[in-house]
């Protein structure tokens, strides 16, 4: 290998030839004497024979030097496709349409053993090409840079990609429009998408499932894009953390974390959570990795196995693959692979599928070893991927903490590894290796499916390459070019390769090209994972009103193959078929099937709830929903369609316009009400339908628009907040000298907008802290997940304040203010723990045109603990500010702060 070459041309990055290098970490050299912390007892199982002498400090290795500490099957080779200085601390790998892979580089990941600044500006997308086609991404730009630690990266269209930065809630689509290799463009694509917590504990993963939805970690809902906007769609709770992969039946399988194992894979998502006992081999939790002394395991010295240091039960899991290429062995092909960066292993796992349940055995468990290991400490796989060239990706971030530091603080077990080691030094790296094999080559044929036709993408359906399938099924539907439908028609009903057959099928799906017909011919064919497949794609047109498949759904109960029967339960029940539980008790009689027996029996008498993402609704809510479904059934839906997407009246134009993914159905909550009350005429945005108008419904209770409009925005496939019969009655006192219909733009004028914090804005705050470990002590962080906190208890006159660009109407301010145990607690199972309640407990809002000068807008205004709205009379102002009219009596040892997390700001355009 020769020596690195970087040359600098037009902007670009290219790497002419990796090679053999030496790290730009600094190769430190002093050691430090520890001892146990003061307090901790030395015979306690976390630090009973804990080894703290001097050690040489931890260094990183040359390309070279490490692929000579790779352990791997007979056979297997590594090679470097691309490595630091190009990239540094990459997490995520995904292909575009023509094959250049998208880098999620994060940049802050842990420089030290505090986290700090690990929520500034610094991490990036890059965007890598192969041109020589030599094997080697030489070629690469940073695609979108300065970002907040992101939480994923999907291509989207031929130079477009969606991402989302931590502690955010929006998701935004960036473009390169002049064909630099740079994001110029960005735009908005979908709200209500983040969460809060830790950066370990947030969504991740942005994935486009072979039915056309877009799935993430955490998230218990799934979206997917329409001409009316971005719907969503509630499923089970994941419990995932860092990784999604599918088979080649489109079934999603997600990594858990801290759990250091798979966290659902058992069935499709959509259809809920089922407990499946034994799903792992016995033996499963134990990894096989190789002896690297180090012993940083965050649970202490019971969790290593001696002499030699190595972890002696998963602990952590990241990034995953159900490898689907052809260049590799074939033995390979649709096993399970995940990388374990405690252990410094990628883990081969066979899914054995039995009576239509499945249980993950560790395919080198019997040799007490794993499909990659290494002796290297540095080594972290944290993803992996089936490469357009037909073999594995690995992602290596290759550093030296790698938990996050929420869990490595001063005086810990694993803060005292990271000392001994200088671990906190080795920063700034990362490698990715290409999986290879003696007896295969990579496939040299580069995709350009952005610049081919409709017609050769169809061709790739039936690739030998799973990834060829996926990328041009997307390509298709995202380019909605319905000129292929017959040769996609051909393919679903006659096509010999069974895979690509059901990659036309869901092609068919997402061109809106699919038929009762169709299905109905597919539901019969001889291969059962054809016949599953039809079922499962018929949702989306069951949902769209065609109600006579549940005949479909009938005869598939009986169907010879119990996971075709298993497929028409799990279709019943999400589509809540008329007498669902009735057929499903009835063929819980005649089939014992294992797996049909599981499903049957915990949809009839499902086991108590212990989702955790999904919030539960109150009778009262649940009560709004029904009877707002039963109006929006019997009325709304002559006009708007059953899914609330829309009645086709043909030639693309709709009776009434889509209320599922509507942006301004979910923002304010006014829209809908003032339309319901008052009536709705003309066009839309521009927009025309054929019924022209929406008639006033004033006549109603408030009731009775307060289930509507509560529906609307939660049953629809969206996400918005109910709204009070107290609220309608608000609004309806409002308006009521509102003469005539609407007209689309004087009522935008009159619905209350969110205003979006910007750089122009300012912050100020009489006292800030951080929430949390390597977080930002801003007051700007209570416009996001992070929050912000006085970080103190509440003192009379303590002020949050806001200066604003220039004057702006205001009328209603939203946050939330979060609970948490009382300083100290550790409560035990069953006990009940105090909280400490952070919300503010008397705010008076005040504005001011200069920040000198200010008036009362609204005093003696009363927090809640969760979330607030505070309503204003419309007030215009460039500073706007909240203060406390009161504190608050803490006892001496007992912290009660002001927090505010998730602020929006609304007012008047």
């Amino acid at each position: 290998m020769k020596k690195l070459a970087l040359l600098y041309l037009a902007g670009m990055l290219t790497l002419a030839v990796l090679a053999s290098f030496h790290s730009t970490s600094s190769r430190t050299s002093s050691v430090d004497t520890l001892k146990i912390p003061d307090g901790v007892d030395p015979n306690d199982e976390n630090w009973k024979g804990i080894d703290l002498a001097p050690k040489a400090p931890v260094q990183p290795l040359t390309i070279d030097e490490q692929l000579k500490k790779f352990l791997l099957p007979a056979g297997y080779q590594m090679q470097p496709v691309l490595a630091e200085p190009q990239i540094q601390q990459p997490a995520e790998i995904v292909f575009d349409g023509n094959g250049r892979m998208y880098v999620l580089e994060l940049r802050s990941y842990m420089l030290d053993a505090d986290s700090k600044n690990e929520l500034e500006p610094t991490s990036r997308i890059s965007r890598w090409e192969d041109k020589n086609n030599d094997g080697i991404y030489e070629t690469g730009t940073a695609f979108v840079d300065g970002l907040i630690f992101p939480r994923f990266v999907l291509p989207y269209g031929k130079n477009s990609i969606l991402t989302m930065e931590s502690d955010q809630d929006n998701i935004y689509k960036y473009t390169d429009t002049n064909g630099d290799g740079k994001a110029d463009k960005k735009e908005f694509f979908t709200n209500k998408y983040g969460r809060s917590g830790n950066v370990e504990h947030q969504q991740a993963f942005l994935f486009y499932g072979m039915d056309n939805w877009l799935y993430s970690t955490y998230n218990a809902f799934r979206i997917r894009e329409t001409p009316s906007g971005i719907i969503r769609e509630k499923t089970g709770a994941n419990r995932a953390q860092w990784g999604i992969t599918q088979d080649d039946d489109g079934k999603l399988y997600f990594q858990g974390g801290a759990s250091g194992v798979p966290s659902h894979f058992q069935f499709p998502i959509q259809y809920g959570n089922f407990e499946v006992p034994n799903e792992l081999a016995p033996g499963f939790v134990v990894p096989y990795g190789a002896a690297v002394k180090v012993s940083d395991m965050q649970g202490g010295m019971d969790e290593i196995r001696q002499p030699d240091g190595s972890l002696n039960r998963v602990t952590g899991s990241a990034g995953n693959d159900i490898f689907r290429g052809d260049r590799l062995p074939a033995s390979l092909r649709g096993q399970l692979f995940y990388g374990e960066p405690v252990a410094r292993i990628v883990r081969q796992i066979n899914p054995v599928k039995k009576e239509g349940l499945t249980t993950l055995h560790n395919v080198f468990q019997d040799q007490k070893s794993e499909f990659i290991r290494s002796t290297d400490p540095l080594f972290r796989p944290i993803d992996m991927a089936t490469a357009p060239d037909g073999t594995m990706y690995i992602v290596d971030m290759y550093h030296g903490i790698i938990q996050e530091g929420q869990w490595t603080p001063k005086g810990s077990y694993l803060r005292m590894k990271i000392e001994q080691y200088k671990l906190d030094k080795v920063v700034g790296l990362g490698r990715i290796w290409r999986v290879s094999h003696e007896g295969f080559k990579r496939d040299t044929k580069q995709p350009r499916m952005y610049d081919e036709k409709s017609a050769t993408l169809v061709t790739y359906l039936n690739h030998p390459n799973g990834w060829w399938q996926d990328m041009a099924q997307q390509v298709l539907v995202q380019r909605q070019d319905k000129s292929v439908v017959p040769a996609l028609m051909a393919m679903a009903l006659k096509g010999t390769n069974v895979n690509g057959r059901i990659h036309a099928i869901w092609t068919l799906e997402g061109l809106g090209a699919l038929k009762v017909s169709t299905v109905a011919h597919l539901a019969s064919d001889a291969n059962p994972r054809i016949r599953i497949q039809a079922l499962k794609a018929s949702e989306t047109l069951y949902k769209a009103g065609e109600k006579g498949l549940v005949d479909l759904y009938t005869k598939a109960l009986k169907d010879k193959d119990n996971e075709v029967v298993m497929q028409a339960i799990f279709t019943q029940k999400f589509l809540m078929v008329p007498n669902h539980e009735s057929s499903i008790k009835t063929t819980l009689v005649s089939n014992k099937s294992a797996g049909v027996k599981l499903i049957g029996e915990q949809i009839i008498s499902p086991p108590k709830s212990r989702n955790f993402n999904v919030a539960e609704l109150s009778k009262e809510q649940k009560g709004i929903l029904e009877r707002g479904e039963l109006v929006f059934a019997e009325l709304c839906s002559q006009c708007h369609g059953n899914d609330g997407m829309g009645k086709s009246m043909g030639n693309g134009k709709l009776l009434a316009p889509a209320l599922a993914g509507s942006f301004r159905i979910q923002q304010h909550p006014e829209y809908a009400v003032r339309v319901l009350l008052h009536g709705l005429e003309g066009s839309i945005e521009g927009k025309t339908y054929a019924g022209g108008l929406m008639q006033s419904m004033k006549e109603q209770s408030d009731q009775w628009i307060s289930d509507v409009v509560s529906y609307i925005r939660n049953g629809l496939s969206n996400d918005a907040s109910f709204v009070s019969p107290a609220q309608v009655a608000a609004i309806r006192a409002n308006t009521n000298k509102q003469a005539g219909m609407y007209k689309f733009e004087s009522l935008m004028k009159q619905v209350p907008v969110e205003f979006v914090p910007d750089q122009s804005w300012k912050f100020y705050a009489s006292h800030t802290a951080s929430t949390r470990v390597g977080g930002n002590a801003s007051p700007k962080s209570a416009f996001n997940y992070e929050g912000w906190s006085t970080g103190k208890t509440q003192e009379k006159d303590m002020v949050f304040q806001v200066e604003f660009p220039a004057e702006f109407t205001f009328s209603e301010f939203h946050f939330t203010s979060n609970s948490g145990f009382k300083k100290g607690q550790r409560p035990k199972a069953g006990e009940t723990p105090e909280f400490t309640h952070t919300y503010p407990r008397n705010i008076t809002v005040e504005a001011s045109t200069n920040g000198s000068d200010w008036k009362v807008v609204q005093a003696n205004v009363k927090g809640t603990q969760g979330d607030n709205i505070i309503t204003l009379p419309a007030t215009r102002a460039k500073f706007m500010r909240l203060k406390l009219a009161e504190g608050v009596t803490a006892a001496v040892d007992d912290v009660t702060p002001w927090s505010m997390r998730s602020m929006k700001i609304f007012g008047l355009r």
